[in-house]
């Protein structure tokens, strides 16, 4: 069973796609920091619907590095529009060993594999490439494409993101389907009258 979800919101926003130009990944970013190279707490908010006490807490708990200046840069919002797709379908602590199975430890770039806004590209041009492909590729076919110019900093790198970008595409398209299937559920509930 081959199930499109056709995704309306920008991964990890609450932002519409159509309204923001049918742009995801790199260009959607670009297209926030256009004017500026870092926003404010209260512009985050509005892009992901997270409440400022939410994204405080990963950040005092070191899943997010802190912002500069009050500001946060274009792999900030990257790493927290990627934590914030992830909440509804994977424990916290889960979300955060895989990003630090990505990257290492939050605000040490040092032992980054992949700067965030490429990695939150490559989710979003995967997302794509699944959404439109008229042939039955796999998901793990679909992530060597997207991810074939990647170049490895650290041997094994390379896997270890193909690895992390299936784990991170499977759990929110489960979350997409599920959303799907309770939508349905609640739509007989309600013309039933059992709500």
């Amino acid at each position: 069973m081959i199930i499109r979800m056709n995704l309306k919101l920008i991964p990890g926003t609450v932002l519409d796609r159509r309204k923001m130009g049918d742009v995801t990944g790199l260009a959607f970013l670009r297209k926030i920091f256009y004017i500026t190279d870092g926003i404010m707490l209260s512009q985050i908010r509005a892009i992901s619907g997270i409440d400022g006490s939410t994204l405080q807490n990963w950040t005092k708990r070191g899943w997010v590095e802190s912002p500069k200046n009050k500001r946060y840069d274009i792999d900030q919002l990257a790493h927290i529009l990627i934590i914030n797709m992830l909440r509804s379908c994977m424990q916290l602590d889960g979300i955060a060993f895989l990003i630090k199975y990505i990257n290492g430890r939050a605000g040490e770039p040092g032992d980054d594999i992949v700067r965030y806004s490429e990695l939150y590209d490559y989710i979003c041009r995967i997302f794509d490439m699944v959404e439109h492909k008229e042939d039955t590729s796999t998901l793990g076919e679909c992530i060597e494409e997207i991810t074939s110019g990647y170049e490895e900093k650290v041997s094994g790198a390379r896997k270890r993101l193909c690895t992390a970008l299936e784990i991170i595409i499977t759990a929110y398209y489960a979350s997409l389907v599920k959303k799907k299937a309770d939508d349905m559920l609640y739509g007989i509930m309600k013309k039933t009258g059992r709500i």
